[in-house]
């Protein structure tokens, strides 16, 4: 409750989507009931992998050679927002990710690290996560 209006106040944080937390993926009951803002791209800035042999996504920043990923924007109040973190892979950490229009939002990015350490498949040009793990079936 918001001591100077005496209403009570539920914060809310914007959160970019790009994974198995989609909307038909198998992780999106981690979004709980969190509200679906709009569908979004990012701005072509990143890399996108199939971390752990196609378990989840790896995205991370690059200078150059980035792609616009492909996702969705949702509304979570912050204990949706900690539930969602809490459920995250290993190593997965929340980011910022520039957006086409230029919003900036949350996303779960990898440490690219890891990823050249593994050599997991590059899935960058597949069309984001949903028509890579489409195109496996």
């Amino acid at each position: 409750m918001s001591e100077a209006t005496g209403q009570i106040t539920t914060e809310t944080k914007k959160v970019f989507i790009c994974g198995s937390a989609l909307k038909g993926q198998p992780d999106h009951q981690n979004l709980q009931s969190a509200t679906f803002v709009k569908p979004a791209k990012t701005r072509p800035l990143y890399r996108l992998h199939a971390a752990e042999n196609g378990w989840h996504p790896a995205i991370y920043t690059v200078a150059e050679g980035g792609i616009s990923i492909p996702g969705e924007v949702y509304e979570l109040t912050i204990a949706q927002y900690d539930y969602l973190l809490a459920n995250e892979p290993p190593h997965m950490y929340p980011g910022d990710v520039v957006l086409e229009d230029g919003e900036v939002l949350t996303a779960m990015l990898y440490p690219r690290e890891l990823v050249e350490k593994y050599q997991w498949l590059d899935i960058s040009d597949l069309g984001g996560w949903a028509a890579y793990k489409a195109s496996l079936t």
